[in-house]
């Protein structure tokens, strides 16, 4: 009888990113927003934002990445969610989301949200559908700017973060 084959494991870490990582990130972001899947950044706010990203290394190489953005007192974003194309489906972007939501628990946050073309992985990580509305300061201060506002085809999710969290908002009129 033969013994089974021989395995590679690759040693997989998600940790802050370092300046050095900007470069990755912003491929990795244009991969994806290439193709439709995810909004642009451009390199400059990948900089200005580099100490709110996780990446996922492997071997070295940047193979994820992922921001928290903190928007208030109680809220934060989920950015940038990005897996290269060669190490999707591995549970590398579940462990970047993992990360960002440890750290929205160490400040104190209340609710995480996402805007995402792929509201079904986030559903899987265990937030919900919200109306975009429940984050005036995303719509008004951000989204304005985008391009595709008035028609916009990003699903807003929400994850309280608290038991028995009100994760609603209620609307101004």
């Amino acid at each position: 009888m033969r013994p089974p084959p021989a395995r590679s494991f690759r040693l997989l870490s998600i940790e802050p990113a370092r300046l050095s990582d900007a470069e990755a990130i912003h491929s990795l972001v244009t991969f994806w927003a290439d193709r439709g899947d995810m909004l642009h950044r451009p390199i400059n706010e990948i900089y200005e934002a580099v100490r709110d990203f996780k990446v996922a290394r492997e071997d070295g190489r940047v193979v994820g990445c992922g921001s928290l953005h903190i928007m208030g007192a109680d809220l934060a974003e989920v950015r940038s969610l990005a897996v290269a194309e060669d190490a999707q489906a591995r549970g590398i972007g579940a462990a970047i989301v993992a990360a960002c939501i440890d750290d929205a628990r160490t400040f104190g946050l209340e609710r995480v949200f996402a805007l995402t073309y792929r509201p079904g992985f986030f559903e899987k990580q265990g937030f919900r559908i919200a109306n975009v509305m429940e984050f005036p300061e995303k719509v008004w201060n951000e989204c304005v700017r985008c391009p595709f506002f008035t028609n916009c085809k990003e699903v807003a999710v929400v994850l309280p973060l608290n038991e028995g969290a009100d994760v609603s908002v209620p609307l101004v009129r």
